[in-house]
This record gives C-alpha cells, structure tokens and sequence, in this order.
C-alpha cells in the first residue's frame, strides 16, 4: 500500500465487524500506518456487499467512489459489491479458484502486492 500512496492513491480499509475487534487487527498488524481510513461495517451500520459501506469509505476520505478500485479475497464481498458499484475489482485468490458465474472480477492476482501493481500499472 505504500507503494499506492506514493503513487496518489488515497487507500481504505474497508472490512465487516465489530468496531473494537477489526481497529484492534489493523493495528496489530501496522496497517494503520500505511493506509489514509479504514471503514468498519458495525460503525457505519451497512455490511460488505451493501454500497453505502463502500460510499462510506469514500466520504471518509473525501475523494469520489467512481473510478475506485476494489482489491479483496471475498467473491461476496468485495467482488460483488465492486461490480454492484460499477467500479473496478482484483480478486486476491490465496491460492483458490474463482468459482463464480453471475459476475467476474476485473483481475485476479495471486496476493495484495500483485493485486496492488496491477492497479498501477492500468490506471496510470
């Protein structure tokens, strides 16, 4: 993500839970440092895939959603809610299958850093 912020990228963490639980895991985990938000479904009262979660992510930041990208492993989730939203997506696959017929993501890349240098390499 450092490498997205250096780019301009504005990035938001956008994840369902409970509120004290999920603020615990970006930090622990130092992504606070590295991302500009982050946006927790019990907070704002919308769950991934509902779009007022992603709209939130974007009010949160004060930049527009359109032209977003999506970057998640939930097919549900974060896909779907993409592609609800019209906005572009990148399936984190883990080392799954993409499974899915009703939509498809924009790419697949195998983790976030591949995920990430997609985005900057199409957008730029």
């Amino acid at each position: 993500m450092g490498k997205a912020r250096a780019y301009g990228w504005t990035c938001v963490i956008v994840t369902n839970g409970r509120t004290v639980q999920q603020e615990a895991k970006i930090r622990k985990t130092g992504l606070h440092r590295l991302v500009h938000s982050w946006v927790i479904s019990e907070a704002v009262g919308h769950r991934k895939p509902e779009p007022e979660i992603f709209q939130a992510a974007a009010d949160a930041v004060g930049v527009p959603l359109p032209g977003a990208w999506i970057i998640g492993d939930s097919p549900h989730a974060d896909i779907a809610g993409a592609g609800t939203l019209g906005l572009r997506s990148v399936w984190v696959t883990d080392g799954r299958s993409w499974a899915q017929d009703s939509y498809q993501p924009t790419h697949i890349a195998e983790d976030v850093a591949s995920a990430i240098s997609h985005v900057l390499r199409t957008s730029g």
